[in-house]
């Protein structure tokens, strides 16, 4: 599933997010949302994020993630967080 990018996000230069991309395994990772199927987490990735390093750091640490991971990440995390308050 492709998420359409607002006029907002074309404007800040958001990239396209492919959604395809997290992944929900019963029993890997708690059934936490995963990168691709690995053991990476989306609130793994943003942590490293929240902690400071940049978009070029993580990959070099964790050569499996990729730069297209990240908006993943940033799209469904935004999802996540609008679900939630909506409920």
């Amino acid at each position: 599933m492709r998420t359409r990018s607002s006029p907002a996000a074309v404007r800040l230069g958001i990239r396209e997010a492919d959604l395809s991309r997290i992944t929900v395994v019963p029993g890997q990772r708690s059934g936490q949302p995963c990168i691709r199927g690995l053991r990476v987490t989306v609130w793994d990735v943003l942590d490293m994020l929240a902690s400071g390093m940049t978009e070029d750091e993580i990959p070099r640490d964790y050569p499996y993630i990729e730069k297209a991971d990240f908006p993943a990440v940033y799209a469904y995390a935004s999802q996540t967080g609008r679900e939630r308050i909506l409920r």
